[in-house]
Formats: structure tokens, C-alpha cells, sequence
């Protein structure tokens, strides 16, 4: 079988798309680089060109993960405005909507244990998208009295773990964890109760 022939430049990124239909398949743990080279195929030793190991390649992914999913986090904010808790709820369905298009990111990212701090460059856009999640709780913060606010940090680790929960077991077909509920709605009424909770939605509404 004639292996396919990739431009010098290229070959990278057809590592990574093949690593990344096999991490939705098997997990981030689930195939070794052999594997990913005969789905991009090329030879097994093409890889160590342009990555030290499995993880080195997970963490290109995660890293490109981080860029798409800043990017969405930075648009649903900004859509939101100039309504700071829009902008800060905008920012919870986006983190839903990039874990339902991009699945195999989402899980090098988040379940494949790389450290955000594995590469400065993937340190800086993790912190990028983070930003923003916490850019938008300081905002919406502000609307709280002083003496009930939480720190920004902790308001936004609030929201982001109920989107990694709902995500985690309602929105990507976990076993025995079907809910009779769309994981949209869930989060959205969760994010309703919590923000009700601290005075920023009235009891009526």
C-alpha cells in the first residue's frame, strides 16, 4: 500500500486530526502513536519529527482546543453585552456548545491529564479562554453587594463547574446517566438558581 504523501508543513496537522478521531473513539489514553500514524498514513517514525510522544501530540490538541474554545468564549461574551449577567450567562452555553462540536479537544483538554503549564504556549491560551470566564464573573460581581460578593475567582470556578458537570454527564452520552431533561435546560436553570441565589435575578422572574 502506497503511503499518502504530505508537504513538508502539513504532516503536523494530519498527526493531529488522526489523533484526534482516535481520542473520540478510544480516549486520550486509548491509541498509541503507531496508531495515529497509520490513520494519517505515514510511517511510524514520521511522527517523531514533529512530536516527542503521545502527550506532546495530546498537547497540541489541547492547545488548539484552547484556541477555538477562547474564541467562542470571547464572541458569546461580547454578544452578550452590554448586559453584564447576558454576557456572563452567554459564556456558560458557550462552554456547552464547544464540548458538543468539538468532543476530542474537549477531552484533551480537559480528561487526558496534560497540564495547562506543559508548554508556555499552551499555558498562555488556557489562560486566555479562563480570562474570560473570569472577566465576565468580576463584571456580573459588581451587581452584588459588597458584603455578599464572592471573589470573581470563585464566582467563575462556580459557573465553570456546573458547565464541566452538565457536560460531564448530560451532554456526552455518559452511560447510566441519561437525563430527562436537555443538558441546555439544565444548565440554564442551574445558572438561574445560583445567580437567583445571590440576589441577581429577582424571585419572580
Amino acid at each position: 500500500m502506497t503511503k499518502r504523501g504530505y508537504h513538508h508543513g502539513n504532516l503536523r496537522q494530519a498527526l493531529v486530526d488522526a489523533a484526534l478521531t482516535l481520542i473520540e473513539a478510544k480516549g486520550p489514553t486509548g491509541f498509541t502513536l503507531s496508531e495515529a500514524a497509520k490513520t494519517a498514513g505515514v510511517t511510524p517514525a514520521a511522527v517523531y519529527r514533529h512530536f516527542e510522544g503521545r502527550e506532546d501530540l495530546i498537547a497540541e490538541i489541547a492547545r488548539q482546543g484552547y484556541e477555538v474554545f477562547a474564541d467562542l468564549l470571547e464572541y458569546a461574551y461580547e454578544k452578550g453585552q452590554p448586559s453584564d449577567r447576558a454576557a456572563f450567562e452567554a459564556t456558560g452555553r458557550a462552554y456547552l456548545a464547544f464540548a458538543r462540536k468539538y468532543p476530542g479537544h474537549y477531552v484533551a483538554m480537559f480528561e487526558s491529564g496534560i497540564s495547562i503549564q506543559r508548554t508556555p504556549e499552551l499555558y498562555q491560551v488556557s489562560s486566555r479562554a479562563l480570562g474570560v470566564l473570569e472577566k465576565s464573573a468580576e463584571k456580573l460581581s459588581q451587581h452584588i453587594p459588597v458584603d455578599r460578593r464572592p471573589p470573581p475567582q470563585m464566582f467563575a470556578a462556580h459557573i465553570w463547574a456546573m458547565s464541566h458537570g452538565v457536560v460531564e454527564l448530560f451532554a456526552r452520552n455518559s452511560p447510566g446517566t441519561k437525563s430527562p431533561f436537555p443538558p441546555e435546560d439544565l444548565l440554564e436553570t442551574g445558572i438561574g438558581i445560583y445567580l437567583r441565589g445571590l440576589g441577581l435575578i429577582p424571585a419572580d422572574e
